[in-house]
């Protein structure tokens, strides 16, 4: 089991937190997430999911930062920005008073895969996943996640299988994962309500 292991090579700067008004959204948001069990900790201590927003119309995005999944509440704090990523090269830099979430090379794919894309939302779900795997855009089962083969897995589920107007899909070999996205927060948000229904 690697779930909430870090792959990528990353250079992480550590820095002061982010002014509080400017993210307020996304600390909503997630702590919301966690309220309802969709960000969280295994009984097995490992942690799942992670949101994050675009910043202006750059590749650059504010992500939760790793190891924070058991908290119940994140202050600015626990938030870091990527400012740079290679898909290739399996490399991420951030800087903040954390490092950056293991699904950051994701989020990142999908960020420089589509402008539109402004905010990224990774819940897990047993119940959920079951019922959405294979019925919505999928990753491939042998694709594990947190690795450059999941972010280009993303580029091919724009091509094949329709991403861009679902806006949600299933990660096959990431065991309950599924990823939402949308222009902001509250579409990402919406998306997943309505797959919850």
């Amino acid at each position: 089991m690697d779930e909430g292991v870090v792959k990528y090579r990353c250079e992480w700067q550590e820095a002061n937190p982010l002014a509080a008004e400017n993210i307020a959204d996304l600390m909503d948001w997630r702590d919301r997430l966690h309220s309802w069990g969709l960000i969280g900790v295994y009984e097995n201590s490992i942690g799942f999911g992670n949101i994050s927003i675009r910043i202006g119309n750059s590749c650059q995005f504010i992500i939760s930062g790793t190891q924070t999944a058991h908290l119940p509440n994140l202050g600015p704090e626990f938030y870091c920005t990527v400012t740079e990523f290679n898909l290739e090269q399996n490399f991420l830099g951030c800087r903040g008073p954390v490092p950056a979430s293991s699904e950051s090379l994701t989020h990142a794919a999908l960020y420089l895969r589509r402008d539109d894309v402004r905010a990224i939302i990774h819940v897990h779900n047993p119940q959920l996943w079951q019922q959405l795997l294979f019925k919505i855009p999928t990753t491939r089962k042998e694709i594990p996640y947190g690795t450059p083969q999941m972010a280009l897995e993303m580029f091919r589920l724009f091509e094949e299988e329709n991403l861009a107007d679902r806006k949600i899909l299933a990660m096959a070999g990431h065991e309950d994962g599924i990823i939402c996205f949308g222009s902001t927060l509250d579409e990402a948000g919406k998306v997943l309500s309505g797959a919850i229904g």
